[in-house]
């Protein structure tokens, strides 16, 4: 007979790993949660998903990949991890799913089949979200500032595309996958002959690039929390050790300096506030997103780099630790996701039922 302990428990499973260049920095990030998850609130389970694509029931991960977890755990299938999932109202999935095959839609399609709760935005925004040059095009018509930008494709004369990139956005520039995170395949370009390197390197990520001027600003980050009342975090600020605030300086070293709060005025707080608000509604976010600012001073202001809707949750992650600035603590921060996810499933339930 279940206890009435049992009984009362969320039932939890935190899906991490995948088949992404970021699969390492989901397995870190999976272990933080796991860590932060009250035993005594949640019946917890994982599933890695190894870089090939298999799932793997298993025990709470003890690397940085899912591969070790290949020998140890069973095999299974997303049938059969949420086989209960019609019976019990109280499941929710927390995929930790970084870069494409889980940050894009995809997962959260098959989740939206399965009708199980899973913490974070829905299908449509987390395409958008992770297609950086939809998103920007959307923005642009929901007149949201941002640096320039151009969008190639990777059957575009390529040299054609660099000559257009450097007549619209001067150099240097950023060139980088459209379908990626954790600034993996992002280059800084200075020359033409560098951009030629750096478009074939995007091309291997992504058969999409983003294309985009180099903004001499400072980078403010803001972290958004909620449904339809989304509530934004004081802003952060970085400060990278390198030419830009890449994979080292964020997930390796320490060099790259996080200021939180971020050292702005209360009318600047409350613009980027308010800002990151109307970004996370106007891509239909839902549960948690990382905004990024460039912040040029006495010119264009605040400009929107990127929304990022499975931001990190690693030690040195600024989403956490913006919260966490906000008086909202780590462990607070997973029970109020799996209460949104939750209560978002609820009510999506009750409209598809009528």
């Amino acid at each position: 007979m279940i206890s009435e302990n049992r009984k009362s428990k969320t039932r939890v499973v935190v899906l991490f790993g995948g088949e992404s260049a970021e699969h390492d920095v989901s397995c870190v990030t999976a272990a933080h949660v796991l860590r932060a998850l009250d035993p005594q609130k949640y019946e917890v389970s994982t599933v890695g998903i190894t870089r090939e694509g298999r799932w793997v029931q298993s025990e709470l991960p003890q690397s940085q990949n899912v591969k070790a977890l290949s020998a140890s755990g069973s095999e299974t299938s997303s049938n059969l991890v949420f086989e209960k999932a019609s019976a019990s109202e109280s499941l929710v999935v927390i995929p930790l799913l970084h870069g494409p095959m889980g940050e894009d839609g995809t997962v959260q399609g098959l989740l939206e089949l399965a009708h199980v709760a899973y913490v974070g935005s829905g299908v449509l925004a987390s395409a958008v979200a992770m297609d950086k040059s939809v998103a920007k095009q959307i923005m642009s018509a929901n007149g949201i500032a941002q640096q320039k930008f151009v969008t190639v494709r990777d059957t575009d004369d390529a040299n054609s595309a660099i000559d257009r990139a450097i007549k619209e956005l001067g150099l240097p520039m950023f060139v980088k996958p459209a379908n990626m995170g954790s600034s993996i395949g992002v280059s800084k370009v200075k020359t033409r002959h560098e951009a030629e390197n750096a478009l074939a390197k995007a091309f291997e990520y992504d058969e999409w690039v983003l294309v985009e001027e180099a903004v001499n600003g400072r980078e403010i980050e803001v972290a958004v929390l909620g449904n339809e009342f989304p509530r934004a975090s004081i802003p952060g600020e970085i400060i990278p050790s390198h030419e830009f605030y890449d994979y080292d300086d964020k997930y390796v070293g320490d060099g790259a300096q996080l200021l939180v709060p971020a050292p702005l005025s209360s009318a600047e707080i409350s613009e980027v506030q308010q800002l990151a608000i109307k970004i996370f509604r106007t891509l239909r976010s839902d549960g948690m997103a990382r905004v990024d600012f460039f912040y040029e001073e006495g010119k264009r202001g605040f400009l929107c780099n990127e929304i990022n809707t499975i931001p990190g949750f690693t030690p040195i992650s600024m989403y956490p630790k913006l919260w966490q600035a906000s008086g909202v603590s780590y462990p607070e921060l997973i029970d109020e996701l799996i209460s949104l996810a939750l209560a978002r499933h609820a009510k999506r339930r009750n409209k598809t039922s009528r």
